[in-house]
């Protein structure tokens, strides 16, 4: 077992990794979806009370949430949507917000790829895109649903509209296209789009009616793999 001292001393090393951004990557999150983080592979947040260039998240919330602060603009990932901005805080640092929103860290995250921060207090949740839904010619199948990355999505026939029956192991094999905000689409797929809650509370993207999912077995976005499984899994045709 470490040292009492030795854990503060990493705890502060993590922390100073999630409150600050040389650059930023995306991960594929198992349960999340696609998700924004720190060059150290720390999740990054937004605050549902901010408001689009603004943060209200200071003293003990800040300490909390550290801000990702940066005195230059660091570079979205590769074909990650949205763009970056500087918000000017009441102390005069400039901390890093994604298409207005401000960005935090969560003390309680203490290695790469923890979720911990996600819905604490119904008004904390990690970064992703949207996700965008678009669509994609994939091979033998024509156009249907992908993500934002790129990855193929699926429906499955067991489910009832705006109800997902794909829980335990299966959410494993088939993991929901889950958001925190309104998702969104090009301008003929936007009013197919809607949300459902799923038992813990996850938001899961809808096409009408159909909760969306990826399969673990597609590696590469055009992998369509999951097509036709066990006769009740099918791409989405828009």
């Amino acid at each position: 077992m470490l040292p009492i001292y030795r854990l503060t001393a990493l705890a502060a090393l993590t922390l100073c990794a999630a409150a600050g951004a040389t650059s930023l990557t995306a991960r594929q999150d198992p349960k999340l979806g696609t998700i924004l983080q720190n060059s150290a592979g720390m999740t990054l947040y937004l605050y549902t009370k901010d408001q689009p260039g603004i943060s209200n998240c200071y003293d003990q919330c800040a300490v909390a949430w550290p801000p990702v602060l940066e005195t230059t603009l660091p570079d979205l990932p590769a074909n990650f949507p949205g763009k970056l901005s500087l918000v000017t805080r009441k102390d005069g640092s400039r901390q890093v917000a994604y298409n207005g929103w401000p960005l935090y860290g969560w003390v309680r995250d203490t290695k790469p790829g923890d979720t911990t921060g996600q819905g604490v207090g119904k008004v904390w949740y990690a970064l992703n895109p949207g996700p965008t839904v678009k669509t994609a010619a994939l091979p033998k199948l024509g156009n249907n649903l992908v993500a934002a990355n790129g990855m193929t999505l699926y429906l499955f026939t067991k489910d009832t509209k705006d109800v997902s029956n794909c829980y335990d192991q299966c959410a494993v094999a088939w993991p929901p296209l889950l958001t925190a905000y309104t998702p969104t689409a090009a301008a003929n797929l936007q009013s197919h789009l809607g949300t459902t809650t799923r038992k813990d509370g996850a938001l899961q993207v809808t096409y009408d009616g159909q909760p969306l999912y990826f399969w673990v077995n597609d590696k590469k976005p055009g992998d369509a793999t999951g097509q036709n499984v066990g006769k009740v899994w099918f791409v989405v045709k828009p």
